[in-house]
């Protein structure tokens, strides 16, 4: 699989020990046994120098990581380590060569640095974080506790600003000790779910457990530390990283095989590569194929599904609201579900009008239809069975136009311009 850059995943957390160094260096060894063939380089901006403990062959430590803000070839910087990770030497006076905290994600864009980039990132949101953030295309947040739940939304509101798409933000229960229980019985893993996802969060299914054998992995006699898939293979963990590492990887395909499917001419828009998601061929309404035609984009923020709507779908849908005679051609549709029960999510969501300077224009509250339109809608949209819909917020936009316009250079920068200041209207709210 060709590349332009790295997919990049940000392991992030304002909250120091929660297992986020354990989670970044282990992932990276478990992407590179799952995926042989696919190159996986990691690096930290921390100063503990745990990558380099674990990854450094001999005293081989290689290029700093300072190099990818100096604007070095990325390809120059990486080391080939142990377990067939490459890795970036870690360093301990770390400064910001400026106050630019997309200065890595344009280092990155276009490099040619292919595979999968892990980055570790400093339990603050310094200029190093939010830089990590800004270039991530995944963010890995782990979460052992309520305030390194609570802390989560600082990660998500810097990530944000740097005009980071908030779907991509996943937390990670880590460190979980199976043995506590809560009030009327609860584990740690069950609390912190519910509450995660009540704050509109999403979960990974998988878990990271306490385990006092993989903690023992990096205290040990010598500066080494060892991973889990070599030294802990017997442990519950042992799986549980492996499924981390399958979750990282499905995202990882999805992002670069849905945009095989556009020719070589969509993919050459360098930075752009690795954000689309799920391209769906198929009109969420009436199931057809776009087949090149104009159509009305859309977005899913939960799924990250991206596809069209046929001019003529989108009027069926808002046929019976106020809005139809509002709406034009600038600005756009949010779809934000309200709340779910066992007759779908139709039963109770909003629809608003945003302009094309992304003020909220109108809102409607809407009720399910007898012909089933809006389930068939959500469901082709969000690639789910609307009984497992939750917070579900889709974007559409009113201009129409071919399928290369809103997924290459103008068009596309456009749209992401756009729903970046709707989202912060809209989820505060979500």
């Amino acid at each position: 699989m060709n590349q332009c850059r790295p997919f990049v995943v940000a392991v992030a957390s304002e909250k120091g020990g929660v297992g986020k160094t354990t989670l970044a260096t282990n992932l990276a060894v478990y992407l590179k046994a799952l995926h042989e063939d696919l190159p996986v380089t990691i690096a930290s901006f921390d100063n503990h120098f745990s990558v380099d403990n674990m990854f450094a062959i001999g005293r081989n430590s290689g290029r700093s990581v300072a190099g990818l803000f100096e604007m070095d070839p990325v390809a120059d910087l990486a080391t080939m380590g142990e377990y067939g990770v490459q890795f970036l030497a870690s360093e301990r006076d770390l400064s910001p060569p400026d106050d630019d905290c997309l200065r890595l994600r344009k280092a990155l864009a276009g490099s040619g640095f292919g595979g999968i980039l892990v980055l570790d990132t400093r339990p603050i949101l310094d200029y190093f974080t939010r830089s990590a953030l800004a270039a991530a295309d995944l963010v890995l947040v782990p979460v052992k506790d309520r305030p390194s739940l609570v802390n989560a939304a600082s990660v998500q509101q810097a990530l944000v600003a740097g005009g980071g798409d908030p779907s991509s933000l996943w937390l990670v229960p880590s460190l979980i000790d199976a043995r506590l229980r809560l009030r009327e019985n609860i584990g740690i893993r069950e609390f912190l779910v519910f509450s995660a996802r009540e704050r509109g969060y999403q979960v990974l299914d998988t878990f990271i457990a306490k385990s006092p054998k993989v903690e023992g992995l990096a205290t040990n006699l010598t500066s080494r530390v060892y991973p889990v898939l070599t030294h802990a293979r017997t442990t519950v963990v042992h799986r549980q990283f492996r499924e981390v590492a399958s979750f990282v990887l499905d995202r990882y395909g999805e992002g670069f095989a849905a945009l095989s499917s556009l020719g070589n001419d969509a993919s050459s828009g360098g930075e752009s590569t690795p954000r689309l998601r799920r391209l769906v061929g198929d009109c969420p309404v009436c199931g057809a194929g776009i087949q090149g035609e104009e159509g009305h984009f859309f977005f899913d923020q939960r799924s990250r599904r991206r596809g069209f709507i046929h001019g003529r779908c989108l009027a069926r849908l808002l046929e019976n609201t106020d809005l139809k005679t509002l709406a034009g051609t600038d600005g756009g549709l949010v779809f934000e579900t309200v709340s779910v029960d066992e007759s779908g999510p139709e039963s109770a969501f909003t629809l608003r009008l945003f302009d094309g300077g992304s003020a909220e224009v109108v809102a409607e509250q809407m009720i399910a239809a007898e012909d089933g339109l809006f389930d068939h809608f959500w469901q082709g949209a969000c690639g789910r069975p609307v009984e497992e819909l939750y917070r579900e917020i889709l974007l559409v936009t009113l201009d129409a136009g071919a399928p290369r316009r809103f997924l290459e250079g103008e068009g596309r920068a456009r749209f992401s311009s756009w729903r970046r200041r709707v989202l912060r209207e809209v989820f505060p709210r979500a």
